[in-house]
């Protein structure tokens, strides 16, 4: 089997973490020759670790410019790349990576009304060219997944966002998943934990197949 980086994206509370702990336990059953690594975006590697807590510590005093946090996360992209994605793709691992470039245009871009051009060469250039193999976008209401982040207690800086952004960026995974279609499979996420799992293993059993 050769590298896939198989990604998960979609709004603050919509799911990726626990799906993503799902899916990894069933490749590991169900591909059990297979090198099955998580990371994440930003903070999987030491340079990006600083990063996030920066991104998404709360704070009113010198608050992040819009194209600082852009910048920001490109920083992280291009280490992530480099320090873990390349080198794992290289050795055929199965990557299942918490966000990737399609968090930038749907946060940064639609979110913070950024600059497509700008956020694109950005991250052409942090990636290398480096395309994921298949995206799963967890789709849920902003409604519903605001309740959930509020039910988890503490939040961060970007899920304290105001209704307008979130809806927004929600508005841009719609954008990029129907543009998309080849490499963006829709997830239900509004459903439960179990029946979203059932899901994403039906698509990734249709994609090894293929």
């Amino acid at each position: 089997m050769t590298g896939k980086l198989i990604v998960f994206e979609g709004v603050e509370g919509c799911g990726k973490t626990t799906q993503i702990v799902r899916s990894h336990q069933w490749l590991q059953t169900t591909f059990p020759q297979a090198k099955v690594v998580v990371t994440r975006e930003p903070g999987d590697t030491h340079l990006g670790l600083e990063l996030r807590q920066i991104l998404l510590a709360k704070t009113t005093e010198h608050p992040i410019s819009e194209l600082a946090e852009l910048l920001l996360y490109a920083a992280d992209r291009a280490q992530h790349v480099a320090q873990v994605l390349k080198p794992n793709l290289a050795d055929n691992a199965i990557i299942l990576c918490d966000r990737y470039t399609d968090s930038t245009i749907a946060y940064q871009g639609y979110g913070r009304g950024l600059e497509r051009k700008i956020i694109d060469q950005l991250n052409l250039l942090a990636t290398g060219g480096l395309e994921s193999d298949l995206t799963l976008w967890l789709d849920v209401d902003v409604e519903i997944s605001l309740l959930r982040i509020k039910s988890r207690g503490a939040s961060d800086r970007i899920e304290q966002a105001n209704l307008a952004f979130h809806q927004r960026v929600q508005a841009g995974y719609t954008q990029l998943a129907a543009a998309n279609p080849q490499r963006i499979e829709r997830i239900d996420a509004s459903l439960s934990e179990v029946a979203v799992a059932a899901q994403i293993q039906n698509v990734l059993l249709k994609y090894f197949d293929n």
